[in-house]
């Protein structure tokens, strides 16, 4: 699927060749039109509007993907930093059996590593205890009890793979499919592919409850080289997650409403002469912003939810004390409720929610940081599942979770430090988990060896993810393709495979 800019911008200089008062005219028509067939609808500048900046087509228009789709929604929890999957999904019995033994050199020689010394580290087990769970019998730690109760719906692939060992070059490959910076996120190309089935939220929205910071910043929810109307909009934590909603005392919504009408008709004055697809961006943005003037305070006002409902997600749960913590305090409230988030936006039809937490990093304290992080998550992700569950909504929502890499089955052996109390980045072999969205459910995808440093059984690298995704949406990842500077781009580059086992 190519949607070739000059043709679009080709379209739109012949629309607009009828001049500004007719522009003005059939987006005044649309809005009219829309608003006569949905007494619901908010009032304000509809997205009929955006229907003049490309002949007729708005950049957020729904469209049609390559074939039949099985997935319509996608909720990607982002964990930053690496858990530790031989903690959390990878039982490894022989590791525990030869904690403290140093590990072959012809293992370690050619591996790059962030802090550990390798010719000195030593093998370290977990204390973590493992046990079989749902009809699969799928093995899930102990720090993760709700999720154990949902793994007959989750595929667990524990043969996950990477090329960058370092926090930036693995968030931006695991997020956007390459170590560069400036490419197209996972969800800048789902919005670009298949469009948007909401008028009155974006159709990618980012929220992040944030520890200590992303490495990778907004780099990893951004559009790219894509048009920035298919960028990530942000959401913050806590309880005012979208800033500036309300206009300034004297600014009434009429007011309001001309001030933008006029703002846009410049702007359309402009691509006229210049044909910058920036511009259309521009007009969406500011027209989007307008609607969620009126939409967005419903949707994050949680008093229709349920009391079972906030209780599910744990919303109002009391976090327990910890001296310190590298994804920080404060946050078990703000991450259950921008899990409860992400189903509600998805039911009001946006595209891509991800709901991302920093930090998971650990390289020391991981016997203390690890479980209070996982107690934060565990119980609002599993409540997300089964929540989408129940509300038949699970089939047509792909959800993820993942980070950019795991952790070393050595101990960090840092410099100057005293004690082995962590573990390093490790890109050979981790593990994450798909549920929903058409992918087969209680079953566990790939092996690492009997130690967890590399993959013995059928590899799942980065590149295999996306295209595995996209397949998910019905969308080829070989066909999704943007020209930009005389090359046609794409998600997975020239690389990448669907998973069939992971296809129901």
């Amino acid at each position: 699927m190519h949607l070739p800019s000059d043709r679009w911008q080709l379209a739109r200089r012949q629309f607009f060749t009828q001049g500004l008062h007719g522009a003005g005219t059939v987006a005044l028509a649309g809005l009219l039109a829309r608003e006569s067939r949905s007494a619901e609808a908010p009032s304000g500048l509809s997205a009929g509007d955006l229907n003049a900046l490309a002949g007729g087509v708005s950049p957020l228009a729904p469209r049609a993907p390559h074939f039949a789709p099985k997935a319509k929604n996608l909720i990607y929890i982002y964990l930053e930093g690496g858990p530790s999957q031989m903690d959390l999904f990878d039982p490894k019995p022989k590791l525990n059996e030869l904690d403290g033994q140093p590990l072959p050199a012809s293992l370690w020689e050619k591996m790059q590593f962030a802090f550990l010394q390798k010719e000195t580290a030593t093998l370290m087990g977990t204390p973590r205890r493992f046990a079989k769970h749902g009809e699969c019998g799928m093995e899930i730690s102990e720090l993760l009890p709700h999720l154990s109760e949902c793994v007959d719906d989750i595929a667990l692939i524990r043969s996950m793979t990477s090329d960058q060992f370092n926090h930036v070059p693995g968030q931006l490959l695991m997020n956007c499919g390459s170590a560069i910076a400036g490419r197209p996120s996972v969800g800048s190309w789902l919005s670009y592919g298949l469009g948007s089935e909401s008028d009155n939220l974006p159709a990618f929205i980012a929220m992040v409850t944030v520890g200590r910071g992303v490495p990778g910043g907004s780099a990893s929810w951004s559009s790219g080289f894509l048009p920035s109307v298919y960028s990530g909009v942000l959401f913050g934590g806590g309880d005012d997650p979208v800033q500036n909603l309300n206009n300034p005392r004297g600014i009434t919504p009429d007011i309001q409403r001309s001030s933008i009408a006029a703002i846009n008709d410049l702007n359309r004055l402009k691509m006229q002469q210049v044909g910058d697809p920036e511009l259309a961006s521009r007009i969406s943005a500011y027209e989007l912003a307008f609607r969620m003037q009126s939409t967005a305070p419903e949707l994050v006002d949680l008093s229709d939810e349920s009391q079972a409902t906030l209780d599910l997600y744990g919303v109002d749960r009391q976090e327990p004390p910890i001296k310190s913590n590298l994804g920080g305090t404060g946050l078990f409230g703000p991450f259950a409720k921008n899990c409860l988030l992400a189903r509600r936006m998805i039911e009001r039809g946006v595209r891509v929610v991800n709901v991302i937490h920093a930090s998971w990093d650990h390289h020391s304290n991981i016997d203390s940081q690890l479980p209070h992080n996982c107690l934060m998550a565990d119980q609002p992700i599993a409540a997300l599942l089964k929540d989408l569950k129940q509300r038949g909504l699970l089939d047509e929502t792909l959800v993820v979770w993942g980070s950019e890499f795991g952790r070393t089955p050595l101990g960090e052996n840092r410099a100057g430090s005293a004690k082995v109390t962590g573990r390093d980045h490790h890109p050979n072999s981790f593990s994450m988990w798909m549920a929903g969205g058409g992918v087969k459910g209680g079953q566990v995808i790939g092996k690492s060896d009997e130690i967890g440093w590399n993959v013995a059984e059928d590899p799942v690298h980065v590149h295999d993810l996306h295209a595995t995704m996209l397949h998910l949406f019905g969308l080829d990842h070989t066909r999704l393709t943007y020209r930009f500077q005389g090359r046609d781009f794409r998600l997975t580059d020239v690389h990448g495979r669907v998973v069939p086992q992971l296809v129901s």
